[in-house]
């Protein structure tokens, strides 16, 4: 186990933004085939592939580019030593981060099932500050361990695997609506 962590460390701080991006999608994708499978009770042979394709493609190319550029943002502009940095960095996270990048999320969601700007729009005013509640129960305590405990270049990686269990809720939630609509434009 130790060899493997070692090996780990070395992937890590050798190509920090590959495993970043990688490690995301693969968390992301996983979590989409757990909420088909366990939340949703689909059985093995009918998790649809375009969908964890849709949520590792979010993960590698929207969720890990704008956390790594955040944290970067938060490491440079809040330093790293001090006794509140970590709660500062989890308040400016939480207040004003979160609350933008949940709708770009959402937004982000629709626009690659391929949704009406309309439907798009109609989630988000449905499910967002559901969704921002749901999201206070659980980020700032994880966000807090992040920036007290994990150093920066595994802070991605960390939470990553905290999200796991948050991106089972989110795919959930945004393929909730969009099932909906499949289904509303069937019946039609």
């Amino acid at each position: 186990m130790a060899q493997l962590l070692r090996w780990c460390n070395r992937i890590v701080v050798a190509h920090p933004w590959k495993t970043q991006l990688l490690t995301t999608g693969f968390l992301m994708a996983t979590s989409d085939v757990i909420a088909q499978t366990a939340i949703e009770k689909k059985e093995v042979k009918d998790i649809e592939p375009l969908r964890v394709g849709r949520f590792a493609f979010l993960g590698s190319c929207f969720v890990a580019p704008i956390l790594r550029t955040w944290y970067n943002v938060l490491e440079k502009t809040m330093g790293a030593v001090g006794r509140t940095v970590g709660l500062r960095k989890m308040m400016v996270d939480q207040l004003l981060f979160t609350p933008c990048f949940l709708g770009c999320f959402l937004t982000v969601s629709g626009a690659l099932q391929f949704q009406p700007w309309s439907v798009i729009k109609d989630k988000i005013n449905k499910e967002y500050f559901e969704v921002l509640k749901t999201n206070y129960m659980l980020w700032p305590s994880a966000q807090l361990i992040t920036f007290y405990v994990i150093p920066l270049q595994y802070r991605i990686i960390f939470v990553s695997f905290v999200a796991l269990l948050w991106n089972t809720y989110l795919a959930s939630q945004a393929n909730q609506s969009y099932n909906e609509t499949k289904i509303k434009n069937f019946n039609n």
